[in-house]
């Protein structure tokens, strides 16, 4: 087989499946590209040790800029007279590493949380944000949480707190700055947003009924993660426009949609919508339920998270041993020096299935079926892909004193925030790949760090 069916064979460089920086070299070797510059991944891991974590900040960025640029030159092109922004969701990941490259590309904020805006409010007070930054906060109001947006509004910050109950409110009723209210629409979407009843935001009766609210700016909505058909993108627009005419008849400084997150990354890298076609979509539908209601073309904001950051990282995982498997659909177990439950979250919480492949030895001609088992002693810590096995090289093949390494690609959001430390296994180390040169961002944990956090 050749270098380049080995490469399509591994689902690699193909735009629709967020692949285009991974190619093979001619050892049959995971390669990242950025540009002219070129990183082997096999030698960085015998370099720092796997497990670890990938970041390339340079996709965050790409994907940034070509997002923004696809909603200006559309509206343009259309002859739209909103205006497009978009707020990176920071609960998708909090890391340093990956907030400021964005907010750098011109993204606005959202947080969900007293401490994510402590964050931000570490940034306004450094200088590190330009004054026509936005930040959006939803999430359930504290009162230490809208302490804090009280303060940074009182520091001249741009912060807009989106209101979810009645009682949130009763509570901002006197906030002087602008504000947005969310709406809780009864509308149902083929997405990982499984809950029969939403406990976040308020029913158009519900918003209706506040009457005329100072300075209100924003209707925001969200209707899930992960949607999977795009149709039901559209669907959902064109249902909270309804809400929108009807509220800005009462309240004439309404001037924005915010449509949230949940545009789908190819995890399994299998084909679904594309970005471009989606957002022509969004601009000429809003385009025409306006003219038709005869309202001017309200801003729009959106928030997708996942679809910018999550193919920015992968995670790396040495093979350290292997089992046979008497009767299964697999033929053997693969034990990594990880673990899914700890690292990789969402493989037991939603049962995620991700896109794994080999390092090194990429061109080997014979695999077999195997099940991925972590570290812990859980039995729950272990992965198999949509048909129940994952296809890998034969350990036997290879080489006596090599090791055998692992990417799972994709893992640039959630999976940060809601790693944990289930039989003290330590979080990998993470390293960061731009303009030719790797840094490590942190090192991989000791015992003794994860003793300190457990009182040891």
């Amino acid at each position: 087989m050749k270098k380049n069916n080995f490469k399509k064979f591994w689902k690699l460089g193909v735009k629709e499946f967020n692949t285009t920086p991974f190619e093979i070299n001619g050892d049959g070797e995971l390669v990242v590209r950025e540009g002219n510059y070129q990183y082997n991944i096999y030698d960085l891991v015998r370099k720092f040790d796997a497990s670890i974590k990938v970041y390339m900040p340079f996709v965050v960025e790409q994907r940034l800029s070509h997002l923004i640029e696809t909603f200006n030159d559309t509206i343009k092109q259309a002859k739209y007279k909103g205006k497009y922004t978009y707020h990176f969701p920071m609960k998708v990941n909090q890391n340093k590493e990956f907030v400021l490259p964005l907010v750098a590309e011109g993204a606005h904020l959202e947080a969900t949380s007293a401490n994510e805006l402590w964050v931000v409010k570490k940034m306004w007070e450094g200088e590190n944000f330009h004054s026509k930054i936005r930040i959006l906060c939803n999430g359930p109001k504290t009162p230490q949480y809208i302490k804090l947006i009280q303060h940074l509004e009182d520091k001249n910050l741009t912060i807009t707190p989106i209101i979810e109950t009645m009682d949130e409110a009763e509570l901002l009723k006197d906030f002087k700055g602008e504000r947005g209210v969310r709406l809780n629409m009864t509308l149902k979407v083929s997405s990982h947003w499984d809950k029969k009843i939403d406990r976040f935001g308020l029913s158009e009766e519900e918003i209706l009924s506040l009457g005329k609210m100072r300075n209100l700016r924003v209707l925001h909505y969200h209707i899930g993660s992960q949607v999977l058909v795009d149709n039901d993108i559209i669907a959902a627009l064109r249902e909270a426009f309804k809400t929108y005419v009807k509220l800005r008849a009462i309240n004439p400084t309404l001037d924005t949609i915010d449509i949230g997150g949940g545009f789908a990354v190819p995890y399994e890298k299998k084909k679904l919508y594309s970005m471009e076609p989606l957002v022509k979509r969004i601009i000429t539908t809003l385009r025409d339920l306006s003219d038709r209601a005869g309202v001017p073309h309200p801003d729009i904001i959106t928030e997708w998270g996942q679809y910018i950051v999550a193919p920015s990282q992968f995670t790396v995982l040495k093979i350290v041993g292997s089992k046979n498997i008497p009767k299964g659909v697999a033929q053997k177990w693969y034990m990594v020096d990880g673990s899914f439950m700890t690292d990789l979250l969402d493989t037991w919480a939603i049962h995620q299935k991700w896109h794994v492949i080999p390092v090194n030895h990429m061109d080997a001609k014979k695999k077999e079926r195997v099940w991925l088992a972590g570290l812990t002693c859980d039995s729950d810590d272990k992965y198999a892909d949509a048909d129940g096995h994952v296809l890998l090289p034969r350990l036997e093949d290879v080489a006596q004193g090599e090791d055998m390494y692992i990417a799972v690609l994709d893992t640039g959001a959630y999976q940060d925030a809601f790693a944990m430390h289930h039989c003290l296994i330590s979080s990998p180390a993470k390293i960061v790949l731009q303009n030719g040169l790797v840094t490590v961002a942190r090192k991989r944990e000791s015992p003794e760090e994860i003793g300190k956090l457990f009182g040891w």
